[in-house]
This record gives structure tokens, C-alpha cells and sequence, in this order.
């Protein structure tokens, strides 16, 4: 009986050590910033970083001479079914989290420790706005063409097909509003590798400044303030 206790013992010591670990990497390792690249290209387009506080996303142009975003995330599949938006959010994060916890109030543990341990499926969700207002949760990127081209093929990496090589609806009444809808992406959520994770791997991929590795929305935000903060050489 003794051994087994102590089996336990040095088993539940050994989750608190690796979540202890976890907490002092995730404060830690997003103060090393990967800086914004340098160009001598015009930065011709206008995107956003936006979060809830706790979940982020990249937010682009509906429409630009890159990319029409309606073509590939249609308007009908909103229940406005408006057509007249000027920016689309998209964030990447676990399909539990998204369709069934619509509040963190109803958290479930067993939606949470698949999303933490890579047992669950993973969406996009996608949201259109009229406009994005600066502010605290929202932040402007200015890209280059080539830059933007980059962001374009990272976001649309993420999204699972059909055969016709189109997005996947999820049909379900688990939207947060009239202006957004959830699709079928590609990749499991973990604690490794969160949906700020992804926002923070998109804002690599467009050549502008990001954290070496964040599984949080701070992570990401606090190098869109001033302040002096670790960089990495280019």
C-alpha cells in the first residue's frame, strides 16, 4: 500500500512539475520577439490582429487585389447573408471549444482535456465585420503585396477541402452571431499549440513581428506596444 501511495505521490508531483514548466515557458518564451521584416516594397494592404481577450485572430481585406475572401468564405453561409463587409476574421482553435462552449462557464473538463492533449478535431471559424477600430484588442498591420500573398496561402493551408477543393461548412446553430460560420480545418489543438499559436505562426509567415513561441494572446499583443523587448537576429 505504501509503494503504490508513493507511486502516486511521484506521479501527481510529476503533472505539477511538467505544469509548472508549462506556465514558466508560456510567460517567458514570448518576450523573445521575431521582428517585423525588413522592405523596400510599398505596404499596400491593410490587416488586422484582433483578440476576445483570450482567443486571437488575423483579420484581412474581404476584397483586394490578392484575394476576393468572399469567393472562398461565402456571405450566404451567414445567417445575415449580407454581402457588403469590408474585413473577415479568421482564427484557427479546437472545434470542441468552438461549437460546444459557448461561454467558459459551461466548460466541460472532458472538452478541455481533448483540446489540451490532441484527442479532438479542429476548425476555422470566420467571422465578417463593417470595420475594425484600433484599440487594445485590435491592432493594424500594414503588408506588402508579397507579404500579403504569404498570409493568403498560410490561412488558406489551414482549411480542410471537399473534392472540389472548397472550404467545408460546418452546419451547426453554434455561431456566435449573424455574421460568422465555422468550417472543417486541418491540424489538433494542444497545449503546444494553441489558437494563438497559430495567429502568432501567420504573423511569421507575413514577415511582421511575432513572438517565438506563445500559447497566449498577450504573448502576442505585448509586442504591439512600446517597450524594449528581447529580439531574435534576423
Amino acid at each position: 500500500m505504501k509503494k503504490i501511495f508513493l507511486v502516486i505521490l511521484k506521479a501527481l508531483g510529476a503533472i505539477v512539475a511538467v505544469v509548472v514548466f508549462y506556465l514558466i515557458c508560456g510567460f517567458l518564451i514570448p518576450y523573445i520577439e521575431v521582428p517585423e521584416k525588413k522592405v523596400t516594397q510599398p505596404e499596400t494592404v491593410t490587416a488586422y490582429i484582433l483578440t476576445n481577450g483570450v482567443h486571437t485572430d488575423l483579420v484581412v481585406p474581404v476584397k483586394s487585389a490578392e484575394m476576393d475572401w468572399s469567393k472562398e468564405i461565402p456571405f450566404e453561409n451567414t445567417l445575415s447573408q449580407r454581402n457588403d463587409f469590408k474585413y473577415l476574421s479568421i482564427g484557427w482553435g479546437d472545434k470542441g471549444f468552438y461549437l460546444d462552449t459557448p461561454t467558459w462557464a459551461e466548460l466541460k473538463v472532458s472538452t478541455a482535456f481533448n483540446a489540451a492533449f490532441w484527442l479532438s478535431e479542429s476548425a476555422m471559424h470566420c467571422t465578417y465585420y463593417d470595420r475594425m477600430t484600433e484599440g487594445e484588442d485590435c491592432k493594424k498591420l500594414t503588408l506588402t503585396h508579397e507579404q500579403y500573398l504569404e498570409l493568403i496561402q498560410f490561412i488558406r493551408d489551414k482549411f480542410d477541402r471537399d473534392a472540389n477543393g472548397r472550404p467545408i461548412l460546418i452546419k451547426t446553430d453554434a455561431v456566435y452571431g449573424k455574421n460568422d460560420a465555422f468550417y472543417d480545418a486541418k491540424g489538433r489543438y494542444s497545449f503546444l499549440n494553441t489558437c494563438n499559436t497559430w495567429t502568432n505562426n501567420g504573423l511569421k509567415a507575413a514577415g511582421q513581428k511575432a513572438a517565438l513561441w506563445t500559447p497566449s494572446d498577450i504573448g502576442i499583443f505585448q509586442h504591439y506596444k512600446q517597450g524594449v523587448l528581447i529580439q531574435m537576429v534576423q
